[in-house]
């Protein structure tokens, strides 16, 4: 499966890195999303991609905009990147790449590394825009800032 622009965004509920459950829903219609696929916490390009989003953190919020990164790494590993960089944001731990599937995140570079993909979900939960750029981690935030204003 495979999602595109226009369509309705997938619900999905997972564990983020203080053990709290998040499911998507409980967010449509109160707020614009920008959910984040992202190869590997504490990886070189990870770490430029989620330092962006926490430096840019108070102009998406106040846009109305909540943040959620999405990896396969575990809880705990959550933990400790999120801590190491101060992130204000949930990172959410798809152990099994479920999520990583419904949503069609495909791997890059002969199926080796999990790909980068950022989608914009709109407050009716409906997908605005999708940036895919694998070896641009920046360029995730600067487009979803872009993308956010225009809702």
């Amino acid at each position: 499966m495979s999602t595109k622009v226009g369509d309705l965004a997938p619900d999905f509920t997972l564990t983020d890195q203080n053990n709290n459950e998040f499911t998507l829903k409980d967010l449509i219609g109160k707020q614009n999303i920008v959910l984040f696929f992202y190869p590997r916490d504490k990886s070189h390009g990870c770490t430029k991609e989620a330092c962006a989003f926490r430096d840019n953190f108070e102009m998406f919020r106040n846009q109305n905009t909540t943040i959620i990164g999405i990896s396969n790494d575990s809880i705990e590993r959550h933990q400790s990147f999120a801590s190491h960089l101060n992130l204000p944001f949930q990172l959410l731990s798809d152990e099994n790449n479920a999520v990583r599937k419904l949503y069609g995140v495909k791997a890059t570079l002969l199926g080796l590394i999990p790909g980068r993909k950022t989608y914009i979900i709109n407050k009716q939960g409906i997908i605005a825009a999708i940036f895919d750029y694998q070896f641009n981690p920046k360029r995730h935030v600067t487009d979803s800032l872009k993308a956010i204003e225009k809702l």
